[in-house]
């Protein structure tokens, strides 16, 4: 659901973005590191560590909990702009 509210909330505001979901299946829609890499920013709307979360050191990191990706997406959108 969290994936959702944040594909259909970049879409609205005009920003590209894969989602990667981690959880009871594993991780689905794996992101290639140079996906990663080419991302301005990475979102991380988690309640518990994402395995391979080292894969991200190199990018800007946003962490949010899951509730505030289904609350409110459009903050986290905008806290991802205000560097």
């Amino acid at each position: 659901m969290a994936a959702e509210k944040l594909e259909t909330t970049a879409k609205k505001l005009g920003h590209t973005i894969k989602v990667e979901t981690q959880g009871a299946m594993g991780i689905e829609n794996a992101l290639s590191q140079a996906e990663i890499d080419a991302a301005e920013v990475a979102i991380l709307a988690a309640d518990i560590a994402i395995e391979h979360a080292e894969r991200f050191d190199r990018i800007r990191q946003i962490q949010v909990p899951v509730q505030a990706a289904l609350k409110d997406p459009a903050a986290i959108f905008q806290q991802a702009q205000n560097p």
